[in-house]
C-alpha cells in the first residue's frame, strides 16, 4: 500500500485509489494512516470525528465508515488480482487482513508499499547525521531531498480533529526543523545569495520563527544588505511584540549588534582593500559569562567561508585576537572539534560556526 499525506491523502492498494470522497471515511482513512501498523482504539477514532462528544450510534456509525473502507479495499485487491500480491506480500490479502478488526480498535497494515512519512524521516535522519559528522555538501543533499517530499500541507482536504491536529502540528515541527537545518548548511556552504530568493517568502509564511529570520539576517548579511538584515530583525520584533509580547531572544539581539557593528566598518569592496571585519565585544557573541577564557573581543567576518577564513586568521594573529569566522547559522556555537573543512578558522585561538 502506497500512502502520501505530505500535500493530501492519497492511499492506494496495487495501485488503485482507496481514499474515500466522503469527509467522515476519509478522516477515518486518515487517522488509520497517520498510525499504520498499530491500533487506533475506538474512542480515538470517536473522539476525531465528533469532538464535541460521541453522538447515540456513533460507534454503529463508526463501523459503517470500517464497512466502507473495507469495500474500498476490497475493489482494489480484485483489481489487482493476477499479478504478484501487492504491497510486499507474499499470499493474497483480503480487505479484512487490510483493515483489521482487533478488541478495542482497528489497525491498517499497509505491507511494505511507499509511505511518504517514512521516506521524510528516513532522509531528515540522514541529513541530520551528516551535519553532525560536518558533512555540509550531503547534508544539504539529504535534507533536501526530505522537503521536497512535501507537495503541500499535511493532511490537505481532510477534516481534521484533535487527534489529526496534533500529528499535523508534529509534522510541521519536523519540517521546520529540517527546513532550518538545511538552510544551514546552505549558508555553510556558501549559497547565501542562491537561497535569499527562498528565505524572505519562507520568514514571511513563519513570521515568529526566530531561526528562520536569523538565517535570512546573516543571508543578506553576506551580500552586504546591512539596512535589510536590520529591517528584518525590526519586521520580527513588531510581529513578537504584537502576538506574544515578548522581545527576539537573546541571540537574536546578539545578532543584530553583531550586524550593526559591521555596518559601521569601512568596507573596501571591489578595490582589493581589507576583508570587511568589526571588533565585536565576546559576551556580544557567546552572551553574558559565556565567552571562552581570555577572550574579550573576537574578530568577525562577513564573505565566504573559505576565502575569509585565512585571511581572517592570519589579520587576527598578527593582531593577538582570536579570529571567529560566520559560516552561516544564525545562532553562535563552538564546536568541541574543528569540522572538515573548517580546519583554516581553527588554526588559533576560538572558531565558531554561526
Amino acid at each position: 500500500m502506497d500512502v502520501h499525506i505530505l500535500g493530501g491523502l492519497s492511499v492506494r492498494e496495487g495501485g488503485v485509489s482507496i481514499t474515500p470522497t466522503a469527509a467522515a471515511p476519509r478522516q477515518v482513512l486518515a487517522l488509520l494512516t497517520a498510525f499504520a501498523g498499530q491500533v487506533v482504539p475506538v474512542t480515538v477514532l470517536t473522539e476525531e470525528l465528533w469532538p464535541s462528544g460521541a453522538p447515540r450510534g456513533a460507534r454503529a456509525e463508526l463501523a459503517a465508515h470500517i464497512a466502507e473502507l473495507r469495500g474500498l479495499i476490497a475493489r482494489a485487491l480484485h483489481a489487482s488480482e493476477g499479478g504478484d500480491a501487492p504491497g510486499g506480500w507474499t499470499e493474497e490479502r483480503t480487505a479484512e487482513a487490510v483493515l483489521v478488526s482487533l478488541p478495542g480498535g482497528y489497525r491498517l497494515d499497509t505491507g511494505v508499499g511507499v509511505h511518504d512519512i517514512g521516506q521524510f524521516e528516513r532522509a531528515a535522519g540522514a541529513g541530520y547525521r551528516a551535519m553532525d559528522a560536518g558533512d555540509l555538501t550531503r547534508a544539504s543533499m539529504r535534507l533536501g531531498e526530505a522537503l521536497a517530499l512535501w507537495r503541500g500541507d499535511p493532511y490537505a482536504g481532510v477534516a481534521a480533529g484533535p487527534c489529526l491536529r496534533r500529528e499535523i502540528e508534529r509534522l510541521e515541527t519536523a519540517r521546520l526543523s529540517v527546513l532550518d537545518q538545511w538552510v544551514e548548511a546552505q549558508l555553510g556552504l556558501g549559497r547565501h545569495e542562491e537561497i535569499l530568493s527562498e528565505l524572505p517568502g519562507l520568514a514571511a509564511r513563519y513570521a515568529t520563527n526566530e531561526p528562520l529570520h536569523a538565517h535570512l539576517m546573516v543571508a543578506l548579511l553576506r551580500c552586504g544588505r546591512h539596512e535589510e538584515a536590520l529591517a528584518v530583525y525590526e519586521r520580527l520584533r513588531t510581529v513578537l511584540h504584537r502576538e506574544t509580547g515578548m522581545e527576539p531572544s537573546a541571540r537574536l539581539r546578539r545578532l543584530q549588534h553583531s550586524v550593526l557593528a559591521v555596518r559601521h566598518t569601512r568596507v573596501g569592496a571591489g578595490t582589493g582593500g581589507p576583508t570587511p571585519r568589526a571588533e565585536v565585544r565576546a559576551a556580544d557573541v557567546f552572551g553574558p559569562g559565556r565567552a571562552p577564557a581570555a577572550v574579550s573581543t573576537v574578530t568577525t567576518a562577513v564573505a565566504t567561508a573559505p576565502a575569509v577564513a585565512a585571511a581572517v586568521t592570519a589579520t587576527a594573529r598578527a593582531e593577538g585576537t582570536p579570529p571567529v569566522i560566520w559560516y552561516g547559522p544564525a545562532v553562535p556555537r563552538v564546536p568541541v572539534q574543528p569540522q572538515t573543512g573548517r580546519a583554516e578558522a581553527a588554526i588559533k585561538g576560538v572558531a565558531i560556526a554561526v
